[in-house]
């Protein structure tokens, strides 16, 4: 045969080495699988709003985002998960007419003996010592200054200027999300030594009444066809999640068009009941877009839930798009109390039907991944559909086809097409449709040696490749995949016998 050499001609006579390089076979890159958090930061965080940026370093980036802002708290609850993956950051203002939530904490005293209040902002502890026969306003007035010394807390204390036994929250973020700062005390109970000092009385008001997000219309356009893989958004009203769901569009211009071909998928969480939870998802309804499901009564906000979530599952899928999450703990979280848990019945027969994935708690009061599904559940026609419900079906699909892509840009470059039959050469750099289908054939074996695919003699009965009857110069092909599925459960009869 003669080598298909490309510069170096044929009609050469100067003596005496000459060689050309060909990296078609060489390429051995995988494509990288980029996170982003969306989240808002303070006037204290030095990052630019509506720029993504690469985030350099954990500290560094909470520093940069603002201490205790929306953002940061993403940024930890990512990195406790997935602590090397390539993360950047989608900083936000707040909106100028936002509104900050507000909650209060209210004392009554004295305390007659030295303990410690064990207080959750946030899902974040604060220990303050207090000692014997402190009035409600000196209580309240400690508390407030170890609220605002903690590093990282969602929220700012003072001391109320009429009531001086009540301190007064203020979210460090403006609009909705500052609704889901959870506040409590003695989150582990008096089995873990959490309890009240002797003679002191505690009301909580819940933080409420923040409103007006910032807009994600110039962020998200500012992204460009920049790749993220993972997406996690704090904000789920509808006019962010529709920003969202567009940015991610299978319709010319969204990540997913043939025109873009970035892909990606976005993670969220949301409080509620199992029934405010569906409503939400169903009205979502998008193969793009994953909801965490979380009871009311959650300590750690639901920011931090889609952060976690992602980080754990990143890791998982960059190893395999195929494999299931279910079992995976998550760490950085605080689960609600078992009795307000979602139980099976509430998980399998409502939330799973409805958009919602769901996660348990183990004996060590971890969270675990349980089902993490899309909240896709219709089809256009209202039909049932369950072709886009599990999340990792959404990363097999760009696994597959990025690499087709990489390998038809390997091989097929700069090739010229003839119809099948052809009697060319071996250097005549044609190829005909037939040439290309059994590439195809054998890159699939090489998809199912990997396990993402399966049944490749029914692949190669179903594919199609032939020469577009108007453009002589393009190939059509119908890709007839079948991809691998999760193992998600194992049904076992046990019929058992008191004797033979």
């Amino acid at each position: 045969m003669t080598v298909p050499f490309a510069n170096i001609p044929q009609t050469l006579r100067v003596p005496l080495f000459f060689a050309e390089l060909d990296n078609s076979k060489a390429n051995t890159n995988v494509t990288p699988q980029r996170a982003l958090l969306i989240g808002q930061k303070t006037s204290a965080g030095t990052l630019v709003a509506n720029v993504a940026q690469q985030s350099q370093s954990q500290s560094n980036s909470r520093a940069a985002a603002g201490p205790g802002s929306i953002l940061a708290g993403m940024i930890d609850a990512y990195r406790a998960n997935d602590p090397t993956g390539e993360l950047w950051v989608l900083p936000l203002n707040d909106d100028p007419g936002a509104v900050a939530a507000t909650g209060s904490i209210s004392f009554t005293g004295p305390t007659t003996a030295a303990g410690t209040l064990s207080l959750y902002v946030g899902g974040r502890l604060i220990a303050v010592p207090l000692q014997s026969g402190q009035t409600a306003a000196q209580v309240a007035t400690t508390v407030a200054a170890a609220i605002n010394a903690a590093n990282g807390i969602a929220a700012t204390a003072a001391v109320d200027g009429v009531t001086t036994s009540k301190v007064n929250l203020t979210a460090r973020n403006g609009g909705e999300c500052g609704n889901d700062i959870d506040v409590r005390i003695n989150y582990l109970g008096y089995t873990k030594g959490e309890l009240l000092p002797p003679g002191l009385g505690v009301t909580i008001v819940a933080m409420a009444a923040g409103a007006t997000n910032p807009s994600l219309t110039t962020a998200l356009t500012n992204l460009g066809d920049a790749a993220f893989d993972f997406i996690a958004c704090s904000l789920t009203d509808t006019a962010s999640i529709a920003a969202i769901t567009a940015l991610l569009a299978d319709a010319t211009g969204g990540r997913w068009s043939w025109t873009t071909q970035v892909y990606g998928h976005c993670w969220t969480a949301k409080r509620g009941t199992a029934g405010t939870l569906t409503a939400y998802a169903s009205l979502i309804n998008n193969q793009h877009v994953t909801c965490i499901g979380l009871p009311t009564s959650s300590p750690t906000p639901p920011w931090k839930w889609a952060a976690a979530f992602m980080g754990k599952a990143a890791v998982s899928l960059r190893a395999d798009p195929g494999q299931p999450l279910q079992y995976l703990t998550v760490a950085g979280i605080l689960p609600p109390e078992r009795n307000w848990l979602f139980g099976i019945q509430i998980q399998s027969a409502t939330l799973l039907y409805g958009g919602v994935s769901t996660w348990t708690v183990d004996g060590g009061n971890n969270v675990v991944m349980q089902n993490i599904i899309t909240t896709y559940v219709t089809n256009t026609q209202g039909q049932a559909d369950d072709s886009y419900l599990e999340v990792e079906t959404m990363y097999q699909i760009p696994y597959i086809l990025r690499a087709l892509q990489g390998m038809v840009a390997a091989k097929y470059g700069r090739k010229k097409l003839a119809d099948n039959g052809t009697r060319f050469g071996p250097t005549s750099n044609v190829v005909t449709p037939n040439v290309v289908r059994a590439d195809l054939i054998a890159h699939y074996a090489e998809l199912e040696a990997a396990g993402q695919v399966q049944d490749a003699d029914a692949f190669a009965a179903g594919l199609v490749v032939e020469r577009n009857a108007n453009n002589p110069g393009r190939l059509d092909i119908l890709y007839d995949g079948i991809l691998t599925n999760g193992l998600r459960q194992i049904a076992l009869l046990f019929q058992f016998r008191l004797q033979a």
